[in-house]
């Protein structure tokens, strides 16, 4: 997994990640299951989107081009990913609000940063930007939710999502957090959990979220491999017995390589 860089400051915002940092978490985030994440989320919102009830509330239909730029190709280079090889899309003002959200599901929590101190909101501009079909829908899902989020906000309170207060905002996105939401909010419910899927995905590709979630896969070890551990071999043996594979459940550690 690529490492974020070791000068960044948390909650420095005014810091953006290079280009090829972002292209190296998107690289990670797709060779590390995101993707499937996301497609799940997609086929959650063509659900949502064949919704068509009276009530089923207010929701843009954004009617996006494609991003044409030139793409990784058909044998792409993850470890050192070509430099900036479509532009990111997102506007400041839309990125400010990706950051709010990203927050409200990652927020700083002890000594673990929130998403926007890690930059994941770098990652999903990256995302969403880049010229692929996938990709593409959840560029309208996302921008159809910014939009979305400043027309209810305006509707319930007079003002933006982002001029409003933490616990106004809250009080939308508890709105669309579910799935088992009122009508009118299926459709946003669904982009926001596009949203979130790559929200956790960039996050948890990074040495912070790895912690967090007690990952120890990565490391490097010295010398022979010293096999699994005792508790995983009995493990591993009583799964494997319980498949009727008994020949196969005592397994020697592997020495050297």
């Amino acid at each position: 997994m690529p490492e974020m860089p070791d000068d960044r400051a948390a909650g420095d915002r005014g810091r953006r990640l290079s280009r090829r940092e972002s292209l190296q978490w998107l690289a990670a985030m797709l060779a590390g299951g995101t993707m499937a994440m996301a497609e799940a989320g997609r086929a959650a919102a063509r659900r949502s989107d064949s919704f068509t009830g009276a009530d089923a509330g207010h929701w843009p239909a954004l009617k996006l081009p494609a991003v044409t730029a030139a793409g990784y190709g058909t044998d792409p280079d993850l470890v050192l990913p070509r430099r900036a090889p479509w532009p990111t899309t997102l506007s400041d003002g839309e990125l400010a609000t990706v950051a709010v959200l990203a927050d409200i599901l990652v927020p700083r929590e002890g000594t673990v940063p929130s998403a926007s101190e890690l930059h994941v909101p770098d990652v999903v501009d990256e995302w969403i930007s880049a010229p692929y079909a996938p990709q593409h829908e959840d560029r309208v899902a996302i921008l159809s939710l910014l939009i979305w989020l400043d027309d209810e906000a305006g509707r319930r309170y007079g003002g933006s999502f982002g001029d409003i207060g933490a616990a106004q905002r809250l009080a939308i996105v508890d709105e669309i957090a579910w799935f088992d939401t009122a009508a009118e909010f299926r459709r946003p419910a669904a982009a926001f959990d596009r949203l979130r899927r790559i929200v956790l995905g960039a996050f948890y590709c990074t040495p912070e979220g790895r912690a967090e979630l007690g990952y120890l896969g990565g490391q490097v070890i010295a010398g022979d491999y010293p096999g699994p551990t005792a508790e995983a071999q009995a493990h591993l043996s009583k799964a494997l017995a319980a498949l009727g594979l008994e020949p196969y459940s005592e397994i020697a550690p592997r020495r050297g390589v």
